[in-house]
């Protein structure tokens, strides 16, 4: 299997050099050269497979030469061992139609583990081969950079750079980056800046000459094609078990950056029947507009209850752009070009019509959000975070024929967000026994300037340079 850049120039690499690259040297994003595909009966097949199994088997063709069958498992195994429900992700019914699936049983309460959990295991695997050491630079707008740090901390010859805006990320979330004192773990706040403005400084960074040329820099964000294909495993999960293949399945997908609703897309492509990818936003709602008048212009991030969703550039959306417009790399190039330049694009009618073959949209304000996690306790028992309930106003929004089940992908622990959930149900949701001292553990990070040289230099007194 070969990935390709979506920008077109990037010259097009193995599994294991697309996950340690991150990004592409064109500041593309990587993505199969074709997409594998399974028949109807070799999707029914998978039925009842433990859930590391079902991984190995959806991902083998992604991995090609670079991992054995034999080991991918061993890896996947490993990776879902410390989940705290044996299911790993677990479907909970709400009523007739609807559907929860759990994706925050990992260790630091939220979907990311599911993915980083894994990737973590794929770093120290390739690096194990020999090669320089590997530096990790991220950014975070909550639960990326617990999960990573989680998935990398103490492993040798990575250093994590964890960059999260300060004072606009739950105190939990916080805390589950910064109480982790590991030497090889680095956690930043950038001071006065959006998680798109952390984000724009690792992208950069990638494209530093004068970093990379020093230090072989890998990413964790959803821009790592590793991470997204390890999520699209859920997606079969959830549906083998509510009839697929020979039923649809509907899904609706909390979104910020577009990697979670992505990996949906991706299982489409593989041969999965999905009925609908619904993509459920906050305020900050670029791909709504996208999705429902083709307008992808960036406005100012509104800080909101829902903090990985204060998005306003979705990395991740390149790729549906790059697939659903043709596969032509150097058009999208210019595209992106102009768009980070004015932070305004058009997209074109067949990235429109592409794309609406299988997304709809739909936004949801604080008082929509308070009620669908009102909705939810009320009728069902069940306490969700702001984002998952974001993704179920959606669900309840989206006018899907009855007969057919609607996913909500539940995103996080609600004790992620206790305030809100209890503002919304008087229920103050308590933290999990495995993290039930977090509060009194010791908290370490810096504070830097959003200026993207701090940060350069932080990076560069404390990585460990190549060779």
């Amino acid at each position: 299997m070969e990935y390709v850049s979506t920008r077109g120039s990037a010259p097009a690499l193995d599994f294991e050099g697309a996950t340690l690259a991150g990004l592409a040297s064109d500041g593309g994003l990587y993505v199969p050269r074709e997409w594998p595909r399974f028949s109807a009966d070799e999707i029914a097949a998978m039925a009842g497979l433990p859930y590391a199994q079902l991984a190995a088997r959806i991902m083998q063709p992604f991995v090609g030469q670079c991992l054995t069958p034999q080991r991918l498992q061993e890896l996947t195994t490993q990776a879902y061992g410390r989940f705290a429900h044996k299911a790993v992700t677990p479907l909970r019914q709400l009523d007739e139609q609807h559907w929860l699936l759990e994706l925050f049983h990992g260790p630091t309460l939220a979907f990311k583990d599911v993915a980083l959990q894994l990737l973590g295991l794929l770093f120290e695997e390739f690096l194990g081969r020999g090669g320089d050491p590997l530096t990790i630079v991220g950014a975070t707008s909550g639960d990326t950079g617990s999960a990573a740090i989680d998935a990398v901390a103490g492993r040798e010859r990575v250093d994590i750079f964890m960059l999260h805006p300060k004072g606009r990320v739950s105190d939990v979330q916080r805390r589950q980056m910064t109480t982790v004192l590991a030497p090889n773990v680095h956690n930043i706040a950038v001071e006065g800046a959006t998680f798109d403005d952390a984000q724009a400084m690792v992208k950069r960074m990638f494209g530093d000459r004068a970093m990379t040329g020093r230090f072989a820099i890998g990413a964790v964000n959803s821009i790592n094609w590793a991470r997204l294909m390890a999520q699209v495993v859920y997606y079969f999960a959830a549906a083998l078990q509510l009839g697929g293949p020979r039923r649809k399945v509907a899904f609706a997908v909390p979104t910020g950056n577009f990697g979670d609703v992505f990996a949906g897309y991706v299982a489409a492509q593989m041969g999965l029947p999905i009925e609908r990818l619904i993509v459920a936003t906050n305020v900050n709602d670029i791909l709504y507009r996208a999705l429902t008048s083709g307008d992808y212009s960036a406005g100012t991030v509104t800080p909101t209850a829902a903090p990985s969703m204060d998005i306003q550039v979705s990395s991740n959306f390149e790729r549906l752009l790059f697939d659903v417009g043709g596969r032509d790399g150097l058009a999208l190039a210019a595209q992106m070009a102009g768009f980070e330049a004015t932070r305004a694009m058009q997209l074109t009618n067949r990235q429109r019509e592409g794309a609406a073959k299988l997304f709809t949209s739909a936004r949801a304000d604080a008082d929509e959000m308070a009620h669908a996690i009102r909705w939810a306790h009320d009728r069902a028992g069940e306490l969700l975070d702001p984002h998952t309930a974001i993704g179920l106003h959606a669900a309840r929004e989206s006018r899907i024929d009855p007969a057919v089940p609607v996913v909500t992908l539940a995103t996080a622990h609600p004790a992620k967000f206790r305030d809100a959930v209890e503002r919304a149900t008087g229920q103050r949701p308590g933290l999990p026994a495995r993290i039930g001292d977090l509060f009194e553990r010791e908290e370490r990070m810096v504070d830097l300037p959003g200026d993207y040289d701090a940060i350069a230099a932080y990076v560069a007194a404390h990585a460990v340079p190549r060779g």
